[in-house]
């Protein structure tokens, strides 16, 4: 199993201006207890959002020292070395598949050149960005994974535009996409923002060939089929209907024959209610910092810590 993240992790608020020195305290100890509460879930790897640099470059990569998994991107620059800010990218090998792993961040998410966040860094071409890393992940690796903060139209436009990845877990838009489309062989999954939901694709290799199909979509397909013989069983429908119906279940029955073999993924989204039961080390953190930060009166405190 890996455990990944699209950005946008360390807020759950979002700020047009340097966020008031009133809320910096308290939004400084929630980001630590964020990435101390991650580091005991055990996440493998994660992007970063624009809302992750409220408290600018500096603090985003104070904080990332203290992370036991690799913050993770690409296309994000120190403006005075011209260096990478992270890793530009990860591989990891999970039972003897080689697993790529790289982040984007989208210009277009902030407010302009003058937003706050973007202060010492560089953010390069998306696109011109993800197609070299595919061309430098695709020897080294098996699959390979985009940890995309581009928002979804832009996500699909990539998975358009470059070939070779092969899932994109998008961060930003904070849509629940639960029919997760396929584009150009290209998985595309996002969920709602501020921890509400969790997500879970299984991919079920058959070969080795890195493309999959959704479950969802044979399930609908196989719907479609009943319907269809249900149809020509009861007798109601005139010949040229009939020869229509015939057809359509032919199509459908060819459509089912090529998935015969093909590796396919299942996707599953849940809700992190509070049924959910809390790690007992992260809830002594969140109510030590309620404690210390109450709610009443404290705009960054305004909504409840969950673990997520």
């Amino acid at each position: 199993m890996l455990i990944l993240d699209a950005g946008d992790l360390l807020f759950f608020k979002k700020y047009s201006a340097p966020i008031p020195d009133q809320e910096s305290k308290a939004a400084v100890h929630k980001a630590f207890l964020i990435i101390d509460s991650f580091n005991i879930m055990g996440y493998d790897a994660m992007g970063i959002g624009d809302d992750d640099l409220n408290l600018g470059k500096e603090f985003l990569l104070k904080i990332s020292k203290r992370a036991k998994f690799p913050i993770i991107s690409s296309n994000v620059f120190d403006e005075g070395s011209e260096k990478p800010l992270f890793q530009t990218s990860i591989i990891k090998e999970i039972s003897g598949l080689r697993i790529g792993i790289f982040s984007l961040l989208s210009q277009d998410v902030f407010l302009g050149l003058s937003d706050p966040r973007r202060k010492g860094v560089i953010i390069r071409p998306p696109i011109e960005t993800a197609q070299n890393l595919v061309n430098e992940l695709t020897p080294k690796t098996d699959l390979i994974i985009l940890l995309s903060h581009l928002g979804y139209p832009k996500d699909v436009e990539l998975a358009q535009t470059v070939s070779g990845i092969h899932i994109i877990i998008g961060g930003h838009t904070g849509v629940n996409l639960t029919n997760p489309p396929v584009i150009k062989d290209t998985i595309i999954v996002q969920n709602s923002s501020k921890g509400m939901y969790g997500t879970k694709i299984d991919l079920n290799l058959l070969n080795s060939r890195t493309i999959f199909y959704n479950t969802a979509t044979k399930r609908s397909m196989e719907n479609n089929l009943r319907n269809l013989k249900q149809r020509l069983m009861g007798g109601m429908a005139s010949e040229a209907e009939k020869d229509q119906l015939r057809r359509a279940k032919e199509s459908v029955e060819r459509a089912l024959q090529q998935l015969e073999g093909k590796n396919y993924f299942t996707y599953s989204i849940f809700s992190l209610s509070e049924g959910i039961k809390d790690h007992p080390e992260i809830k002594k953190m969140i109510e030590a910092y309620k404690a210390e930060f109450p709610e009443k009166g404290n705009p960054e405190t305004s909504k409840p810590l969950r673990q997520h």
